[in-house]
């Protein structure tokens, strides 16, 4: 029986992304963090000192759960929070010296797997695939966007 290729698609799209965070927090564990915790600190090297509710939005996380990897981060040293000084009950997050070390590193870490995965494959594939990940990505947030007004379907809870 013949799939359709589109439904296709979105599922090996999402079985491969399932796969990819299971590997990658593998190779997080083996240097002493987790996959949450490294795009947290790639994130704040890319946009340092962002606030904590600019860094959950960037990164579609709830600010608690954010809340609880920042503290993790923090009490191991890696990030630091210093007073906004526009406003007093924010605070901007700022990579520590070991935390900019640490992630520097998983920059390695990171080419390795990319070559490990993508060893094989053609740049022009690579790039076709960026550009439909884009678009993929893009309607996502719009078709999100447009059913977040929408009620609930009947017989849906909250």
């Amino acid at each position: 029986m013949k799939r359709p290729l589109r439904r296709e698609f979105i599922f090996q799209l999402v079985e491969t992304s399932r796969l990819l965070r299971t590997y990658v927090d593998q190779r997080a564990r083996q240097h002493g963090t987790t996959r949450a915790q490294w795009g947290v600190m790639t994130r704040l090297r890319r946009q340092e000192g962002l606030n904590q509710a600019s860094l959950a939005e960037l990164m579609d996380l709830q600010p608690i759960s954010l809340a609880r990897l920042l503290d993790r981060l923090q009490n191991q040293n890696l990030i630091e929070r210093r007073q906004d000084p526009a406003d007093r009950r924010a605070y901007r997050l700022h990579l520590t010296p070991t935390g900019r070390a640490l992630v520097d590193d998983l920059d390695e870490v990171r080419t390795e797997i990319a070559q490990d995965l993508l060893g094989g494959v053609d740049e022009e594939a690579i790039l076709a695939a960026l550009g439909a990940l884009a678009t993929i990505r893009d309607q996502t947030r719009t078709t999100r966007e447009d059913r977040a007004g929408m009620p609930d379907a009947p017989g849906r809870t909250a």
